[in-house]
């Protein structure tokens, strides 16, 4: 797992060696959360703290984010499934509960279609299997609207604070966001500040990720799937919603008021209860 930055999180904040995941056998729940485009492991790290105290869960920065590595080309959803399948295969993990959230969540979806007897139950937040290459335009405009690099991270600090709330034309609340893309900024040895991630790496992902869409893996599920989506989202429409659970009688979908794309940030405590109400039932 040497080209994969991962950690083991047991419920409550402890971090968790590997060995010390092998002595822990099957005691509590295993989990895997699959952080949305851009994102990184640590964007679960207030989730998989509050699951129960015997719960194991396993994040890890995604091919092209974080500190995980970042080839050219191999940006598509079945190439994220086939690195989880890699991992849990080392892990020796038969038997998971999956949660992806945006790209995770596509990704969460392909790898479940593929592998059910791998996954318990799946939760997908705030992502449908619908495709558009409209995504492209946006995430391309996204990136053309900020500066990077920056002279340095306080410099970063204050144009995602203060300029790119009242220029950027963005989808949802653009202080969340701008809050989410400062949190991918880091500060390189010689003092200037840039992307966490390949921005070449993110453009390819929503662009394999959203070239056609997902329907028949989602018709096709067999696992117990819940879907999540923020009240405000602008990344999975009602329309599309209304019809999860119509495709298929083992999705239900819950519709989380007060929250955006980001149910996890928006509304922590909710999500962490409704993906243990979720793990929990019959």
């Amino acid at each position: 797992m040497n080209q994969f930055n991962y950690q083991f999180v047991r419920g409550g904040g402890q971090t968790l060696a590997l060995e010390e995941i092998a002595e822990l056998g099957e005691r509590g729940r295993r989990w895997v959360f699959l952080h949305g485009l851009m994102g990184y492991a640590l964007n679960w790290r207030r989730i998989v703290s509050g699951l129960e105290a015997n719960d194991v869960s396993f994040i890890f920065d995604q091919r092209g984010h974080g500190q995980s590595f970042k080839p050219e080309k191999g940006y598509a959803p079945e190439d994220f499934a086939e690195d989880l399948l890699c991992l849990v295969d080392e892990l020796g993990w038969q038997k998971f509960f999956l949660v992806g959230h945006s790209m995770g969540g596509r990704n969460a979806l392909v790898f479940a279609s593929r592998h059910a007897e791998r996954v318990r139950k799946l939760i997908l937040e705030d992502i449908g299997p619908d495709g558009s290459m409209e995504a492209v335009a946006y995430y391309e405009r996204l990136f053309a609207a900020v500066p990077t690099p920056f002279p340095s991270k306080l410099r970063a600090k204050e144009f995602f604070m203060n300029e790119f709330p009242r220029t950027a034309q963005v989808r949802g609340s653009p202080e969340t966001l701008g809050l989410y893309l400062y949190s991918n900024i880091i500060e390189r040895p010689d003092g200037s500040a840039d992307w966490r991630f390949s921005k070449e790496a993110m453009i390819e992902a929503v662009r394999m990720g959203r070239a056609r869409d997902h329907w028949s893996e989602f018709r096709s599920l067999s696992v117990p799937t819940l879907v999540l989506r923020g009240q405000h989202s602008e990344e999975l429409s009602r329309e599309v919603f209304s019809k999860l659970s119509q495709v298929n009688p083992r999705v239900q979908t819950v519709e989380v008021n007060n929250a955006g794309h980001w149910i996890h940030y928006d509304q922590w405590e909710v999500f962490i209860q409704l993906i243990k109400q979720f793990a929990e039932s019959p």
